[in-house]
C-alpha cells in the first residue's frame, strides 16, 4: 500500500508539472493583459501600463516567467494578480465559497441517487423504476441556466412573495396530494387493489396534512415540535434496525429506541445551551451523542453489539440533526423579520452586514445556499440514479449473489452485504471524479447565483489574461484530481478484496 501511494504521488507530481507548464504558457498568449489600458489617455496611462508590465514581468519571456512562478510556488507564494492583490488570500476566499456550496450539494446527490438508485434496480421493470428512469432523464436533460434561473423565479421571488399570506389554494393541495399519490402507487409492492389503495391513503393524508399546515399558518412560524421528533426519531430507529439487523432481533431494535427517546429527551433539557451554542458546542455534542450510542448498543445488543451499536450511533446522529433542523425553523419568523421577508435569497452567498444569533445567521447561509445547491442537485441526482441502478442490476446476476440467496440467507443480507458493496465499485469512480471536479467550482451555477468561488476566479483570469489566479486555481483543481483518484483506487481494495494494490 505505502509503495503504491508512493509510486502514484511521484508520478502524479511530474505529470502536473507538464501541465502547469503547458496551463501558464496557453493562459500567457492568450490576449493582451494590457489591453483595458491602452484605452487610457495620457501619462495617467503609460504610469499604470508600466506597473502592470513591471508586477506581471512582461518584458520577460514566457519561459522566465513561469520558472519565477515554479519558484514562488515552491516557496509556497502564489504571487499577485495584475491588480497586485495576493492570489493566495483569492484563493482561499474563492475555495472557502466554492466548498461552501457544491460539497452539501455533491453530497446530496450521492447519498439520494444511489439510494434511489439502488430501490430501482430491486424493483427493475416496476411502475415505481419507469417513474425513477423518466425522472432521472428529464433532469439530466435540463440546462443548469435554465433550471437556475426557474428556481429563482419560482423558489425565491414567488415564494417570498407567497411567505406573506402562507395559505395553499384548494386548488394546489388537490394537485400535490395526487402527485403524492401517485409516488406511494409506484412505491407499494403488489396487485393493482394495493396500488389503488397506496394512492388513496397516500392523497388523503397528504391532503389533510397541507389543510393542517395552511389553516394553522405553519409556513410562517414553522417548527417540528417535540411530538413531531419523537414521531420521526422513532420512525428512524425502527427503519435503521430493519435494515442493519432485521427486526427479528430485539436487541439492535432496544438499541436504536433508547437513542431515539434519549435525544429527544435531551432536547429538552438542553434547552438553555441550545438556545444559542457555537459550532464548537454543536460538535461536541455531537461527540457526547457517538460515545453515549455506543454504550446503549454495547448495553443492549446481546449477541448483535457491533449492528446494535451502528444502529444506535446513526439513529442518534440523526435524531441530532432533526433537532438541529427544529432549531432553525423555530428561528425563521425572527429572521424572516430581519431580512423584511425574503428568507430565500437570490444571489451571494450572505445578506450583507447581517448580524443575528447563531440560528439567525445559520438560517441566513441556508437562505443562500438553497437555490444553487437545489441546481446542482437536480442535475447530478440523475447521473448517480442510473449508475447506481445499472451496477445493481448488473451485480445481482452474478454467481456469488445466486449462492447467497442458495445458502439461504435473508434478501436483506444478500443487498447489503453482498451485492451494494460490488455495486459500488463503479459508483466510486464517479464519485471521484465529481468530488475533485466540484474543488474547480461551478461556473454556470456560480455566475447565475452571484458567488465569487474558484469558478469565477478561474474565468476572471482568463478573461484578464493574467496567469496567476489560473495557476492557484490549476493547482488545487489538479491536485484534487489526483489526491481523489488514488483514494478511490484504494477504496476498490476495500470494497472487493480480489482488488489488490501493486
Amino acid at each position: 500500500m505505502i509503495a503504491f501511494i508512493v509510486r502514484r504521488l511521484v508520478t502524479s507530481f511530474f505529470v502536473l508539472l507538464a501541465a502547469t507548464m503547458v496551463i501558464f504558457g496557453l493562459t500567457s498568449i492568450a490576449g493582451d493583459p494590457l489591453a483595458d489600458l491602452r484605452e487610457l489617455p495620457g501619462a495617467d496611462g503609460e504610469r499604470r501600463m508600466a506597473d502592470r508590465i513591471e508586477r506581471m514581468h512582461l518584458d520577460d519571456p514566457v519561459w522566465l516567467r513561469y520558472l519565477n512562478w515554479l519558484t514562488g510556488l515552491f516557496r509556497g507564494y502564489l504571487g499577485v494578480n495584475r491588480d497586485g492583490q495576493d492570489v493566495g488570500v483569492m484563493l482561499g476566499d474563492a475555495l472557502s465559497a466554492t466548498l461552501q456550496l457544491v460539497l452539501a450539494a455533491t453530497v446530496l446527490a450521492v447519498v439520494i441517487g444511489v439510494c434511489v438508485g439502488i430501490i430501482s434496480a430491486l424493483r427493475q421493470y416496476s411502475s415505481f423504476d419507469y417513474g425513477v428512469t423518466l425522472a432521472a432523464f428529464v433532469c439530466f436533460s435540463l440546462p443548469l441556466f435554465w433550471v437556475a434561473v426557474m428556481l429563482k423565479q419560482y423558489i425565491a421571488i414567488s415564494f417570498n412573495d407567497w411567505l406573506r399570506d402562507p395559505a395553499i389554494p384548494p386548488t394546489v393541495i388537490v394537485v400535490l396530494a395526487l402527485i403524492a399519490g401517485l409516488i406511494w402507487a409506484a412505491i407499494a409492492i403488489g396487485d393493482r387493489k394495493v396500488k389503488l389503495i397506496a394512492f388513496g391513503a397516500g392523497a388523503a393524508i397528504t391532503a389533510v396534512i397541507l389543510t393542517l399546515l395552511s389553516v394553522t399558518g405553519w409556513f410562517a412560524d414553522p417548527g417540528i415540535g417535540l411530538i413531531g421528533l419523537a414521531i420521526l426519531a422513532g420512525g428512524t430507529a425502527v427503519g435503521l434496525s430493519m435494515l442493519i439487523s432485521g427486526l427479528q432481533y430485539r436487541g439492535p431494535l432496544y438499541a436504536a429506541l433508547a437513542a431515539a427517546g434519549l435525544g429527544v429527551l435531551l432536547s429538552e433539557i438542553l434547552t438553555p445551551v441550545l438556545a444559542d451554542p457555537s459550532w464548537a458546542e454543536i460538535f461536541g455534542l455531537a461527540l457526547a451523542t457517538v460515545i453515549i450510542c455506543i454504550a446503549l448498543g454495547y448495553g443492549l445488543g446481546g449477541l448483535l453489539r457491533q449492528q446494535a451499536i451502528t444502529g444506535a450511533v446513526l439513529t442518534g446522529l440523526i435524531t441530532g440533526g432533526l433537532i438541529f433542523v427544529d432549531r432553525l425553523l423555530q428561528s425563521f419568523a425572527s429572521y424572516s423579520d430581519m431580512v423584511r421577508g425574503r428568507p430565500i435569497s437570490t444571489i451571494g452567498a450572505g445578506t450583507p452586514n447581517f448580524k443575528g444569533d447563531f440560528w439567525q445567521t445559520n438560517l441566513d447561509s441556508a437562505g443562500h445556499l438553497l437555490l444553487p445547491s437545489m441546481a446542482l442537485v437536480l442535475i447530478s441526482l440523475a447521473t448517480y440514479t442510473r449508475y447506481s441502478r445499472s451496477s445493481m442490476l448488473e451485480v445481482m446476476n452474478l454467481d456469488y449473489v445466486r449462492t447467497a440467496r442458495a445458502k439461504g440467507l435473508p434478501e436483506r443480507t444478500v443487498i447489503t452485504k453482498h451485492a451494494f458493496r460490488n455495486g459500488m465499485i463503479p459508483i466510486t469512480t464517479l464519485m471521484a471524479v465529481d468530488f475533485a471536479s466540484v474543488i474547480g467550482g461551478a461556473v454556470v451555477t456560480e455566475n447565475v447565483f452571484g458567488w465569487q468561488g474558484m469558478g469565477t476566479l478561474f474565468t476572471t483570469g482568463l478573461q484578464q489574461v493574467d496567469p496567476a489566479p489560473v495557476m492557484a486555481f490549476f493547482i488545487v483543481s489538479g491536485t484534487a484530481i489526483v489526491v481523489f483518484n488514488m483514494l478511490a483506487d484504494i477504496v476498490y481494495a476495500y470494497l472487493d478484496p480480489r482488488i489488490r494494490l501493486s
